[in-house]
């Protein structure tokens, strides 16, 4: 089984290396898309001696969510990847955590998210502020849009490629977060066989969030899209 990790980068200099140094020790390729990064996230991602990691270099910022699907594009055409894993770059992620997922997509399921608001799973460094927003957040898309995940913006994921190609569409058209939300929505839509496994979801080694209130907006935007479509 072809596993391809696809990272979506913007200024992650301080991170992105350790982060393709662990992933090394997986039977993984992994494909970077970099939003011309000023910090030169890209240049460090392409001299590192990972030999598995392939460089996508967009001409500006474009989003989260559009590095998502050109990412998928290039793992589905150019490496004809079976299982894409989603990873935030940031090593909140543990790397660690690939085999769990790729063994519940060995036992048949479609869709795996790694979730933090499960049993076992955890967000120990998050204050109040940002509970309340994932709290919030995962309820409204449960509420408005039937949702039965526990955490529908998890961006921890594993999901086969011939449930994604059925999952893809051009109405997911969100820039940040809310990408993972409709990602999910679709998936339902389409009968995929969801699973969520806990994770713990660690603090940033370095740099910023970026988690704004443009992405709380388009977020609540996208779910009223979603419920009225």
């Amino acid at each position: 089984m072809q596993a391809t990790v696809v990272i979506p980068t913007y200024n992650e200099a301080l991170n992105i290396s350790e982060l393709l140094t662990e992933l090394k020790k997986y039977d993984v390729s992994v494909v970077v898309v970099d939003d011309s990064s000023p910090d030169g996230t890209a240049d460090i991602v392409a001299k590192h001696d990972n030999t598995n990691v392939h460089l996508l270099k967009r001409g500006k910022k474009q989003g989260l969510g559009k590095a998502y699907i050109d990412g998928f594009g290039y793992a589905l055409e150019e490496l004809g990847a079976d299982v894409v894993i989603e990873m935030d770059g940031d090593l909140s992620h543990d790397p660690g955590d690939i085999p769990r997922l790729l063994d519940e997509i060995n036992e048949g399921f479609d869709f795996v998210i790694g979730s933090r608001h499960v049993k076992d799973g955890a967000i120990p460094h998050w204050g109040p502020h940002r509970r309340i927003i994932s709290y919030v957040g995962n309820q409204l898309a449960r509420i408005i849009l039937g949702l039965r995940v526990s955490d529908c913006t998890s961006g921890y994921r594993a999901i086969k490629t011939t449930a994604l190609r059925k999952i893809l569409t051009e109405k997911i058209n969100v820039k940040g977060y809310a990408f993972q939300m409709s990602l999910l929505y679709y998936a339902v839509l389409e009968d995929a066989k969801i699973k969520e496994i806990p994770i713990v979801f660690h603090r940033r080694k370095a740099g910023e969030s970026k988690l704004g209130v443009a992405d709380i907006a388009e977020f609540l935007a996208e779910l009223i899209r979603l419920r009225i479509e």
